[in-house]
């Protein structure tokens, strides 16, 4: 359904074009900013496509944090013309198993955080095993999960 595939110079300008729906831009960073920061942390960074049936539909970035150690999941959007056909959640599947390869570090500890408006992305998270650790700042909520 959606498959993950590192974002490159060969594909940067297709996370460029990636567009939210009106009144979600306060939930996400645009692209553009989000791949700067991949690059400011590029030895602990994957910025990731994410992609169904050969056209990028959303992208999302695992960064692993060596002072907790944990990995965190950051950005993650579907473009407007994609969203609600499952690919976040499969594209949430596929970050996930990539993550249990450790490719940073050792940690079973997996955390994000979501704006406190955006229901369906807090939905689509508890589904998958994220539980609200109590923790906030001002509008956003950290959310984690232990894998194996």
């Amino acid at each position: 359904m959606a498959e993950l595939r590192a974002i490159t110079e060969d594909n940067s300008l297709d996370a460029f074009r990636l567009r939210l729906a009106p009144g979600q831009e306060r939930f996400v960073s645009h692209p553009i900013r989000s791949l700067a920061q991949a690059y400011v942390y590029r030895n602990q960074c994957q910025p990731f496509g994410i992609y169904a049936e050969g056209k990028m539909v959303g992208y999302v970035m695992v960064i692993y944090d060596y002072d907790v150690p944990e990995y965190d999941i950051w950005h993650m959007m579907i473009d407007e013309s994609a969203q609600g056909r499952g690919y976040g959640s499969a594209a949430l599947d596929r970050v996930l198993a990539y993550i249990k390869t450790k490719p940073f570090g050792d940690s079973t500890r997996v955390a994000l955080t979501c704006n406190k408006d955006n229901a369906a992305a807090r939905k689509l998270y508890e589904k998958k095993g994220f539980r609200a650790t109590g923790v906030e700042d001002e509008d956003e909520i950290e959310l984690t999960l232990t894998v194996e």
